[in-house]
């Protein structure tokens, strides 16, 4: 299902998921990926910048559509630590991305598995694919322990 050049890039995101940890940001990194190629980055930064917009998959989509020059990230790809919210899943469709892979599952918050299937939504003008279960444990391990340290 998961192919290794996937893997590779749902593990750097784990890397900025860890970066996010070390600062005392909930840690949720995401990369941006056309033709094989990482061409954006993101980290959550949401207290860093004081800005609830600041989640890494938005941050990502900022430094990817910086870097080709073009808000339409028309084939590419997102790998993510964590189910995207509906903020950042409606922030994929207007940039038109080809589609999403996440590791783990966000039951509170995460709009296309745990309380909402938004992507499948037919009135949607753009519909990315979606897999999820990419080191889920890896990612899980991570967000588990960062809020154990914070209780």
């Amino acid at each position: 299902m998961f192919s290794s050049m996937d893997k590779l890039f749902m593990e750097r995101a784990i890397e900025l998921a860890r970066e996010c940890f070390d600062a005392g940001e909930v840690p949720v990194g995401a990369v941006i990926v056309r033709n094989g190629d990482i061409i954006g980055e993101g980290k959550n930064k949401v207290i860093f910048d004081n800005d609830v917009t600041s989640h890494a998959e938005i941050n990502a989509i900022r430094d990817a559509s910086r870097s080709i020059k073009n808000y339409r990230l028309n084939e590419c790809s997102m790998y993510v630590t964590l189910e995207p919210c509906h903020m950042c899943a409606k922030a994929a469709v207007d940039a038109r991305m080809s589609s999403i892979i996440f590791a783990a599952s966000e039951p509170k918050t995460g709009s296309l598995i745990s309380i909402d299937n938004f992507f499948d939504k037919k009135e949607l003008n753009h519909n990315p694919k979606y897999l999820h279960g990419l080191l889920k444990e890896e990612s899980s391990k991570l967000l588990k322990d960062f809020f154990r340290l914070r209780r």
